[in-house]
């Protein structure tokens, strides 16, 4: 590039962007998820915001919210998530510890209570003749098929004897195959730590792409519950969101079974948050039906199929995630680089870190509610 000019790079990498800042002089390096998740976070948990941002650099734990301008200027002041909404998703997590999300997880757990109730079983048979230890390990032995003590020639040792041994057999080929589906699958979703799908209280992201993965970190850092739903078992966003611990549920979230297995019935919000409008929007849909008190907010742009199905019914807060980076590019190459990009009316209007009005221009309805 010509020296002087001023380059804006949209990377979503963080690490990538530090190194290109310090190289690359007059070099402005975002991504549109960094400029439109702060809008989304705010139509999900706080509407009566226009936005909720970390303060200064991503790497601070410090939130403000910013308000629409007065007399061309925003109030920004310090955000705190609501202990309403903390509590909430600590109990929902909290609910979720061994709980199945699915059929493999339901084997699973199911095998190792099976296995768990038959040791006890044997354990207190056992205290009938022997101490406590002894008894607890002679009944793991013989759940471990390692050895069997021997029972009184009596009727009642000998048919529990005869049932444990299938029971066993039966619990031990379900939690076999509940290891493996686990770990076939990708362990995207645990039983049990922070990882579990949270039973209330939490916020649904569908499509765990660059804007999905960003708006679930951006959750999980504010203290609110998240599950993730992404319908390609191949999408490299899984790999990263396993290692933050996010519970993403692989599936095709406009099915309303997915939906439930959410646990969408007694979220707090569902953002469609994918690359295709068209699917944000038979998410939005298959939501309403679903649970239509749960707020509900799409990224979507100015496609036709938007304003079509918004002429017919209600589908929540869209936010345009194209135009807000738009309006964010336009202001830092013509001028100050932005603090903020906001929607006021119709209208994009880009803040400096004061809450002072840097430009205006005119968009589609980018964020409404209709």
């Amino acid at each position: 590039a010509q020296r002087g000019i001023r380059i804006f790079v949209a990377i979503f990498d963080r690490t990538a962007r530090a190194q290109i800042e310090s190289v690359i002089p007059n070099c402005v390096v975002l991504s549109p998820s960094a400029i439109a998740v702060p809008t989304i976070v705010a139509e999900a948990i706080a509407p009566e915001h226009a936005s909720v941002r970390r303060s200064t650099s991503s790497s601070i734990e410090e939130w403000v919210s910013i308000d629409k301008p007065v007399d061309g200027r925003a109030r920004i002041t310090t955000f705190e998530t609501p202990s309403r909404i903390r509590a909430r998703g600590w109990w929902g997590r909290l609910r979720g510890q061994l709980r199945p999300y699915d059929a493999g997880s339901a084997v699973l757990l199911g095998g190792a209570l099976g296995l768990i109730l038959v040791i006890i079983i044997d354990t207190l048979v056992g205290l009938r003749h022997e101490s406590l230890l002894r008894a607890l390990y002679d009944a793991a032995r013989t759940t471990a098929t390692i050895s069997s003590p021997d029972l009184p020639n009596e009727p009642a040792y000998l048919i529990w004897g005869f049932v444990a041994a299938l029971l066993v057999m039966g619990f031990t080929a379900a939690f076999a195959a509940g290891i493996v589906q686990h770990l076939l699958s990708g362990r995207r979703v645990s039983l049990i730590g922070r990882r579990v799908v949270p039973r209330a209280g939490h916020v649904v992201v569908v499509g765990m792409g660059q804007v999905g993965l960003r708006l679930a970190q951006e959750f999980r850092a504010l203290g609110i519950a998240v599950v993730g739903i992404e319908r390609d078992h191949q999408a490299p966003s899984l790999v990263i969101a396993r290692d933050l611990s996010i519970p993403v549920l692989v599936g095709d979230a406009a099915s309303r079974r997915m939906l439930r297995r959410a646990g969408l019935s007694r979220a707090i919000a569902v953002v469609a948050a994918g690359s295709e409008e068209r699917d944000n929007i038979a998410v939005a849909i298959s939501a309403i039906a679903v649970a239509p008190n749960v707020p509900v907010v799409i990224r979507a742009g100015a496609d036709d199929a938007i304003d079509e199905t918004r002429s017919l019914f209600h589908i929540g807060a869209v936010v345009d995630v194209n135009g807000l980076t738009a309006a964010f590019v336009v202001q830092a190459m013509l001028g100050d680089i932005p603090y903020a990009v906001i929607l006021e009316g119709e209208s994009l209007l880009t803040l400096d870190d004061t809450g002072m009005t840097l430009s205006s221009s005119p968009g589609s309805p980018m964020r409404c509610t209709c």
